[in-house]
């Protein structure tokens, strides 16, 4: 294998930042989850963000995080870890929800910088360690600074390393660099948060992946660190290369990945769903365009 991870991933290695279906009325989707989440891992998912940014957890309420953590998990049993979001902007909340995840049977929590405030490093420092003091879950941060507004910085990410629930990345922070220093100096498993950095990040030895685009195609996202592992550097390339009309499609063209990959989803009879406002669905043009270029990738495959 030609994997350069030098840590077991945490939590699997293809992730999908899976979407939160709901029902045509805007409620809760909890039997479209379970069937959303049983196909994306019977199509190579070994891991399932739930909650997350493209799961629209600013506008779903505690209870309905709970209710989509138990439902998916009654879906796919032990046949994937499940991670769920519980960032929010106050350390008192964050800390509710990472405990809510734990009676709910996730494998691990997602937390996210907290937004708006803009806390100082020390301050970040402590509200994650606060955090993962709270449970017994093993925590996934989430550095994704164009959406908070601060950064993670690699130092402070060493310096959490060492809190022995405090395992993972999901880097969406666009610092190759830093990334690489962190993955140097710790055993915090990095994963790619952003869809064109998969095979990049992978093959200085990150974990794998947390993608938006898996909710899509997820054989697909597979199948790039698959062909790395097997030592088929180049079909691994290739495999990434072709995926870029969809990345941009998806993740690049001025609208949010949540709302495109629900209109993509809605579009393939995929459970899905409308997304709440702020955000807006999709309009024609955007579904055409989006189809087009999944069944281009489709038969690239």
């Amino acid at each position: 294998m030609t994997t350069t991870a030098t840590v077991p991933p945490p939590f699997g290695r293809a992730l999908c930042a899976m979407i939160t279906p709901f029902t045509a009325s805007g409620d809760l989707d909890l039997d479209g989850a379970g069937r959303l989440a049983g196909h994306l891992v019977s199509e190579g998912c070994d891991g399932l963000v739930l909650n997350g940014t493209t799961g629209e957890s600013p506008t779903t309420s505690d209870a309905e995080k709970s209710a989509l953590v138990r439902a998916v998990r009654r879906a796919v049993g032990d046949r994937a870890a499940i991670v769920t979001g519980v960032g929010t902007a106050d350390t008192r909340h964050t800390v509710e929800l990472a405990l809510q995840a734990e009676k709910a049977g996730a494998d691990g929590v997602l937390v996210v910088t907290p937004y708006y405030s803009r806390p100082p490093q020390d301050a970040l420092e402590a509200h994650f360690r606060e955090v993962a003091d709270a449970s017994g879950l093993p925590v996934m941060l989430y550095d994704i600074p164009g959406r908070t507004g601060t950064r993670i910085e690699p130092d402070t990410l060493v310096r959490l390393a060492g809190h022995p629930r405090i395992v993972a990345v999901k880097d969406c922070s666009y610092d190759t660099l830093g990334a690489l220093r962190v993955m140097a100096a710790t055993d915090l498993a990095l994963y790619a948060g952003c869809d064109e950095h998969t095979l990049a990040l992978y093959a200085m030895g990150g974990a794998g992946c947390v993608s938006t685009v898996a909710n899509a195609v997820p054989g697909r996202v597979r199948a790039v660190l698959d062909a790395f592992d097997a030592g088929d550097t180049a079909r691994a390339a290739r495999l990434q290369r072709e995926a870029a009309g969809l990345i941009t499609a998806m993740t690049a063209a001025g609208l949010p990945g949540t709302v495109t990959a629900k209109a993509l989803l809605a579009a393939l009879g995929r459970p899905a769903g409308p997304v709440r406002p702020p955000l807006r669905g999709a309009d024609e043009d955007t579904v055409r365009d989006l189809l087009s270029t999944y069944r281009s990738l489709e038969q690239a495959a």
